[in-house]
């Protein structure tokens, strides 16, 4: 029976847990990242006073917690010692894995990316792969070294994405099929030799946080339409009427074909006071329309006072 440490947070940390007990492994201990973001007497009152889910998730398999303040500590490297597991699985992890430290496991550190590596590497693919319209994201388990996302694949599977996909909707589904293929990975890793397969870097790209998140109705509605998709939940994408910022939220947005007599894009070609959304026409002569708030939270409960009394059919969003 492989002994598995697990480190990460979120839904990919508590499904790699999940997995691991599919595989009958034994989860020699776990370490969430809450252990690092807040002091001890913080993190101790947290957990009794608002425990996460990571937290609530731990204590219904009360696996052993590992107290440490960071991977790269000596208390940590200690406990790794005592431990003796087979495997490091990381799910979600912020620090940067020392070599003194990924080595110390009998077979490997091993990272669950979120993305079909080598493609989207760095953090939140989630974003990148519907902003980017692509068609499949996936799941990918690989060797942890010296640089982020970079090591050999060890398993890997796509992961459809349909048009209504926001990034939490995409996550929800990539973790949960992280937990299936963990499964088989660990199982795999118990009865054969798996051969690595390098990464092909003349088909990686590397994307960053999601930046640029402002609207471009110069841009197909369809373009429009996955940035205010993608950014979901971690944030808004957003327009300026005039100097106001409005947010597009992503519930119900629709595409339509043009039957108005517009023919430049950025035009707002609708308003609906009732359900707070507007029509605009987009650059590939498609009217995107979509619900919208202030920026401002207290300001959000007068939107459609805003809409009523700001927006004109007619304008162009510059």
């Amino acid at each position: 029976m492989l002994k598995v440490v697990i480190i990460g947070y979120g839904g990919m940390f508590t499904n790699l847990i999940a997995g691991t007990l599919d595989a009958n492994c034994e989860i020699a201990g776990v370490f969430r990242n809450e252990r690092i973001k807040y002091n001890p007497l913080i993190r101790k009152l947290k957990d009794i006073f608002n425990p996460s889910l990571d937290y609530n998730y731990i204590k219904s398999y009360n696996p052993h917690e590992i107290d440490a303040a960071g991977v790269n500590t000596e208390k940590f490297k200690k406990e790794l010692l005592k431990l003796n597991p087979d495997i490091i699985l990381v799910g979600s992890w912020g620090e940067r894995i020392s070599k003194e430290i990924y080595d110390l496991p009998k077979i490997a550190t091993i990272n669950a990316h979120p993305s079909l590596l080598p493609k989207y590497r760095g953090p939140n693919p989630y974003f990148w792969t519907i902003r980017n319209q692509e068609a499949f994201g996936g799941i990918t388990f690989h060797l942890v070294t010296d640089e982020y996302d970079t090591g050999a694949i060890l398993a890997q599977e796509e992961i459809k994405i349909f048009p209504s996909d926001t990034g939490e909707s995409l996550k929800q589904r990539t973790v949960l099929t992280a937990r299936g293929v963990v499964c088989e990975l660990l199982k795999d890793l118990s009865e054969d030799i798996i051969i690595p397969l390098s990464q092909r870097e003349d088909r990686a790209s590397y994307y960053s946080h999601p930046s640029d998140l402002e609207l471009d109705f110069r841009n197909s509605a369809d373009e429009n339409a996955a940035l205010i998709r993608a950014i979901h939940p971690w944030g808004h994408a957003y327009f300026y009427h005039n100097t106001t910022c409005l947010y597009a939220c992503h519930e119900g947005i629709e595409i339509t074909d043009n039957d108005t007599d517009f023919k430049d894009s950025r035009i707002i070609t609708s308003c609906d006071t009732k359900n707070n959304k507007i029509g605009v026409l987009c650059g590939d002569n498609k009217i995107i329309i979509f619900k919208v708030m202030h920026e401002k939270p207290y300001d959000r409960p007068f939107i459609s006072n805003y809409l009523k009394n700001e927006i004109t059919i007619g304008n162009i969003i510059v």
